[in-house]
């Protein structure tokens, strides 16, 4: 097969004709300030496509997330759970709303955080009679969290659940949205987002109150008077017309891109099924991933060789791959925060890639992106990294 005539990125903004015309209208209609026609309407059509009563457009996923915990209001001394497994900005607001991250392990089964884990920390909070005043989740490269069972321990505990959604919009779970989850969720609508604004996020919630609160305190929280009144701490986290009118127009093509997506994912199964020491992102059955990344494990004893192997073995080939996320537990930033478990978010770095998924990208292309990383086997040189090397922070 002949190698691809481009550059293939992971995960790349997919842009056209729609996003220039509607963001031409917005630029001729003169709202170029954050205000404008723009921004109202796509928070009313993404709060009805993930099944909300409300939502807060701001400038990122992590804007929103610090929103959804002052709403809940979490605030110094405060103890949070997240899962370990995902990105920083997950816990990141944790840490400027003055709370101190938990970091939980995953399930194996889906990669997202074990709702067992997350019982027994609410269990050992109400006991001691410190209680965890929030749990995060997170729909980890597009794929919900078990909510059944987190949202029981929740209420059980009187915790707020905060689905961090920003990979899954357009996933399901037990036949719900995702982003339907929880006292609020968050989306992310940044470049390498299933939808992007180029860069922007939304909180969504269905208590008028939280929205009401986020909408303040994402627009310097000033009060509704003649003059500049200020009764609290604010923040510049509003999204601004002009960007608005891009994620319309990405909106209306979200359920091929979440299509595509999932063909992407399934094509990478079917031709490395047969690769010794490859195994896919395992899928749960309780609903269906938007595949925002096609991720897969490597055992390097079984495929000769690691998962830095495989991405320098691409690289080579001019196409873009990445690690699976470094836990947050072993990260220099969190030092010091309590964890629990922490084994399977080790090993899931130790062996993950994440593969090229983009919305453009061809069948001959995910073809030709599968067949150079089978080719990888045998080659290894760095090999997965050792436990030991996961938590010293090697990598």
């Amino acid at each position: 097969m002949t190698a691809p005539s481009r550059r293939i990125h992971l995960s790349p903004p997919s842009v056209g004709g729609r996003e220039r015309e509607l963001l031409l209208q917005a630029f001729d209609s003169g709202w170029i300030a954050p205000a404008g026609p723009d921004l109202p309407a796509f928070e009313s059509e993404v709060a009805a496509l993930t099944g909300r009563r409300r939502a807060v457009a701001v400038g990122s996923g992590t804007a929103a997330l610090h929103l959804a915990l002052m709403a809940a209001g979490v605030g110094p001394g405060d103890e949070v759970l997240v899962p370990s497994f995902t990105f920083a900005a997950s816990a990141n607001p944790v840490v400027y709303a003055g709370a101190r991250p938990v970091f939980l392990d995953s399930s194996p089964g889906t990669w997202t955080v074990e709702p067992e884990l997350v019982r027994q920390e609410l269990r050992r909070g109400a006991r001691r009679g410190r209680p965890i005043r929030a749990v995060v989740t997170v729909d980890i490269y597009g794929q919900c969290a078990d909510y059944l069972p987190l949202i029981e321990a929740c209420d059980r505990y009187g915790a707020a659940l905060i689905e961090d959604a920003a990979e899954a919009l357009g996933a399901d779970h037990r036949g719900r949205p995702a982003g339907s989850f929880g006292t609020s969720a968050v989306l992310s609508f940044n470049g390498n987002k299933i939808i992007t604004t180029g860069g922007g996020g939304m909180l969504l919630t269905d208590d008028d109150a939280a929205a009401d609160l986020a909408r303040s305190l994402a627009t310097q929280a000033r009060e509704p008077v003649a003059h500049y009144e200020h009764h609290r701490i604010g923040y510049n986290y509003r999204l601004s017309n002009l960007l608005a009118a891009v994620g319309r127009a990405q909106l209306e093509t979200l359920a091929e891109r979440v299509e595509r997506r999932r063909q992407v994912y399934a094509l990478y199964a079917r031709e490395l099924a047969d690769v010794p020491g490859l195994s896919m992102m395992p899928l749960s059955p309780l609903g269906e991933p938007n595949c925002w990344l096609s991720c897969l494990l490597v055992d390097p004893g079984e495929f000769g060789a690691g998962p830095e192997d495989v991405v320098a073995h691409l690289a080579a080939r001019d196409v873009e791959a990445r690690r699976t996320w470094k836990p947050l537990h072993v990260q220099q930033a969190f030092a010091g925060c309590r964890t629990v478990g922490g084994d399977v978010a080790e090993d899931l770095f130790a062996r993950g890639v994440s593969l090229p998924s983009g919305f453009d990208l061809t069948d001959d292309e995910v073809r030709w992106v599968a067949r150079a990383v089978a080719a990888a086997a045998g080659r290894g040189a760095a090999g997965a990294l050792p436990p030991e090397a996961v938590a010293a922070g090697s990598a």
